[in-house]
């Protein structure tokens, strides 16, 4: 069954983003469709990151202050619920519980030591290598930003494919699981690459570029199979864990040499 393209827009933008886009379907066909756009939806917050970045530079502001400003944009943008859901993923992994133990752990309301670590160390790499590409220039900056965040919802897409099963019956990470086709999920990866090295090619080099999409997906890769052997499959917060992780790798990936 087909759905109008908007729809997936919609679902996009309104599941993913804080963006007041109503969203105005909710089954299993509209999110596939809003899956394969989830790229799109980090090519809108990356914008805004990068832009906002940008003019804190540009405002006479240090490369280290401009890059809190990028970081900064996609935790507001998404309420914070990808570095949430990084935190209570480290949790549950962290514990060494059986699944339904560590699922239990991670949808407690509190942040155990693990997440905390992991989010105090995950935030410094992304300022870290934003302040990097920044000091070099505010396009630089911006781009690191753009690409960063669309590599995050790339995982996304990747990680609801069909063969992914849900780790509880219930939640975000239910409607979305499986729901993507195989080769197009596929698709979408290699557009995004294709894209990246293709819009930063002037500026970082085709081939780097790509390899931050791809050294992405695949860091997102390891962790959603290893979330799929300790919890049975994914949750919201591994979708949250997921985005963060393929995102702070692309940007340390362009941020080396």
């Amino acid at each position: 069954m087909r759905i109008p393209p908007l729809h997936g827009l919609r679902f996009a933008f309104g599941t993913l983003t804080v963006l007041p886009v109503p969203v105005t379907r909710w089954d299993r066909v509209a999110a596939r469709a809003g899956m394969l756009c989830a790229p799109l939806a980090g090519v809108v917050v990356g914008g805004i990151a990068g832009l906002l970045g940008a003019a804190a530079l540009v405002a006479g502001a240090g490369p280290l202050l401009a890059a809190v400003c990028a970081a900064a944009v996609p935790a507001v943008l998404t309420r914070g619920l990808h570095l949430d859901g990084l935190a209570d993923t480290a949790d549950g992994l962290g514990s060494g519980k059986p699944a339904a133990e560590a699922l239990r752990i991670m949808k407690q309301s509190d942040i155990g030591p693990f997440g905390v670590i992991t989010l105090v160390l995950v935030l410094l790499a992304q300022v870290a290598a934003l302040a990097e590409a920044y000091g070099g220039s505010w396009e630089r900056g911006a781009l690191a930003a753009a690409v960063s965040a669309t590599a995050a919802r790339l995982a996304l897409t990747l990680a609801a494919r069909r063969g992914i099963p849900a780790a509880r019956p219930e939640g975000l990470g239910a409607a979305v699981a499986g729901v993507v086709p195989v080769r197009g999920a596929l698709a979408v990866a290699v557009a995004v690459a294709a894209a990246a090295g293709g819009a930063l090619s002037a500026t970082y080099g085709a081939v780097r570029a790509a390899a931050a999409v791809v050294v992405a997906a695949a860091a997102a890769e390891l962790l959603l199979r290893h979330c799929v052997r300790r919890f049975g499959g994914v949750t919201g917060d591994v979708f949250g864990g997921l985005a963060e992780t393929a995102g702070t790798a692309a940007l340390v990936v362009l941020s080396l040499g």
